[in-house]
């Protein structure tokens, strides 16, 4: 039997800022619907892995999109062939109303895989998956509070009508509430099928979202499994997160 193409491809990935190098041979795959959720000390170089996916750090090695390569793509390439973007300091635009925000992550247009097809979520969609944007749609996003605009940039990367969001420490600078928020909305989009590649500090936010566990160390992947098996695995936590 042929293995499943994964909807992520990862392998052999090196990444440096200026002489510096950050990642080194990362190999890493998502499948289509799967949440893996990407653990490890600061400094561990998930961020840099975020950004390497993105296209926007040097790097080398081979990154795959559903079977297609990422090389020497633009950022702005890769979103529209299928990977949604929500990085650490969310990066919205200040001066733009919420409103304003969302019409700009609207998908210019249809990729060649889904001609035709309509989009899977719409402005409304991120109105009722978010009813605070709603009360909020003429507000700059520059006076929204953390978790407001960590719900706005979810919003927009979901408008481009991704296939894998990739989502970076979504629980930076937010209180626990709010942190609940913005995880039930991730569970939303994990039933709805929304495949995710979750950077999070927070093992309590990471065991109730993935199906599976990646942890970083030194630029590194030290331990690649599911769940279950990471729960067991005291040792890889102890080392690599400093935790038990």
């Amino acid at each position: 039997m042929t293995p499943m193409t994964p909807l992520l491809h990862i392998r052999g990935l090196n990444a440096w800022y200026g002489p510096s190098q950050a990642l080194h041979g990362v190999n890493l795959r998502i499948d289509a619907g799967e949440v893996l959720a990407l653990v490890g000390r600061n400094g561990s170089g998930r961020s840099t892995l975020a950004r390497a996916i993105m296209g926007l750090v040097q790097c080398e090695g081979e990154l795959r999109l559903a079977g297609r390569s990422l090389a020497g793509l633009r950022t702005f390439e890769i979103a529209r062939l299928g990977i949604g973007y929500v990085p650490e300091h969310r990066d919205v635009f200040a001066g733009l109303s919420v409103g304003e925000n969302l019409e700009l992550g609207v998908a210019p247009r249809r990729r060649e895989s889904r001609a035709g097809q309509p989009a899977r979520f719409t402005v409304d969609d991120a109105y009722t998956l978010f009813p605070v944007l709603r009360e909020r749609k003429r507000t700059r996003a520059g006076v929204l509070s953390g978790g407001e605009q960590q719900m706005l940039a979810l919003a927009r990367a979901l408008l481009g009508d991704p296939d894998l969001l990739v989502v970076d420490e979504p629980g930076e600078g937010l209180a626990s509430a709010v942190m609940q928020q913005v995880a039930q909305c991730l569970r939303v989009l994990r039933e709805r099928g929304m495949a995710m590649l979750l950077i999070e500090q927070r093992l309590v936010i990471a065991r109730d979202l993935a199906s599976r566990v990646a942890v970083m160390g030194h630029g590194e992947i030290v331990f690649d499994g599911e769940l279950n098996a990471f729960q067991q695995r005291t040792d890889v936590m102890r080392e690599w997160l400093g935790v038990g």
